[in-house]
């Protein structure tokens, strides 16, 4: 095999040779999972005889609305208030709220904007991204307890909701193949409620991305790889369909590997990532810049039908969405 001769060559090889030793490492090993994982909270179930309503989005970073570098103040907070607006049954965040997690203000500011949410009274269940913990990671810790007490502390965890159940993972603990959060991993994996059709995974960093953000930022990270070596060592046993959101990326995409969607939603507000290079597997062909957005999950009669919102124009008096993206999940029960 002919040595890489390129500096982008060598990086390209050095990143993959690192993913392929986490998830060498991860079969060596056999991941055994912890017996008796049951769900860390079981929510309320939905109401009868209607659909089952979630709502996914993140990369926001929460600040002054005086600060417009890195993040579009008008555009954060409407969005915040639209998706208070739309009271789903439960609102699943891709990480990166605030924009700094050790900044008191910057959670502050998010409390404000996002007052519709604690009116409403629907249940956030977030994910931890790089920007919880910038820059002093000890008060960015209790910053972050401090903003979601109903997870008790949790860095990660797993929530139950009627046919649904949210994995949270933490992209800032460690994630080896004998790490706590791999192994609790891999027992949600083994013990899923039989009652779940649709299993949904948050992480931060995306476990699959096109192929500029392979190229240019290192995305899927080896940490993400060896997760989702976990997740697919397990998919023959999940009779539930299978669903892993993230943000990172400040635009949106998706895809489907082995019968598992993979959907990117970073549109929170944070300063727009213009991918010029999407590649064949990425299922969302919509064109248009900047891509601010959010996902509704709409769930009923064994199918999920989810739709990505995007904002028509970032620079209009008026702001509103238009439908950008459909796709169809349907559990083993749909006809």
């Amino acid at each position: 095999m002919a040595l890489p001769k390129t500096r982008k060559d060598w990086t390209i090889a050095v990143r993959s040779l690192l993913c392929a030793a986490f998830v060498l490492a991860a079969g060596e090993l056999g991941l055994v999972a912890q017996a008796g994982n049951g769900p860390t909270f079981t929510l309320a179930a939905p109401v009868a005889g209607r659909p089952m309503r979630l709502i996914t989005y993140g990369d926001m970073r929460f600040a002054d609305p005086k600060l417009t570098k890195g993040t579009n103040p008008k555009v954060r907070a409407w969005l915040a208030a639209k998706v208070g607006e739309e009271r789903p049954d439960a609102l699943l965040l891709t990480g990166d709220m605030p924009y700094v997690g050790s900044t008191m203000g910057d959670w502050d500011e998010y409390r404000r904007e996002t007052v519709s949410w604690t009116q409403a009274g629907f249940p956030v269940l977030p994910t931890l991204g790089n920007h919880e913990l910038y820059f002093d990671h000890d008060k960015a810790s209790r910053n972050y307890v401090l903003a979601y007490p109903m997870l008790q502390g949790h860095r990660f965890y797993s929530a139950l909701m009627g046919p649904v159940e949210v994995i949270s993972l933490d992209m800032n603990s460690p994630t080896e193949p004998r790490s706590e959060q791999t192994l609790w991993f891999a027992g949600q994996l083994e013990h899923l409620p039989k009652q779940v059709e649709f299993l949904m995974i948050l992480y931060h960093v995306p476990w699959v991305a096109d192929e500029q953000s392979n190229l240019l930022a290192g995305v899927p990270s080896p940490q993400a790889v060896l997760l989702r070596d976990v997740l697919e060592r397990h998919l023959g046993r999940i009779k539930a369909r299978v669903m892993v959101v993230s943000g990172h990326i400040h635009n949106y995409e998706r895809f489907e590997r082995k019968g598992v969607e993979y959907v990117v939603s970073g549109g929170g507000g944070a300063q727009p990532y213009p991918i010029l290079l999407r590649g064949s597997q990425d299922l969302y062909k919509g064109g248009g810049f900047p891509v601010y957005n959010y996902v509704t999950l709409e769930i009923a009669n064994h199918v999920l039908k989810g739709t990505m919102w995007k904002v028509r124009d970032p620079d209009a008096a008026e702001l509103s969405v238009e439908a950008k993206d459909h796709f169809e999940l349907k559990a083993a029960g749909a006809r």
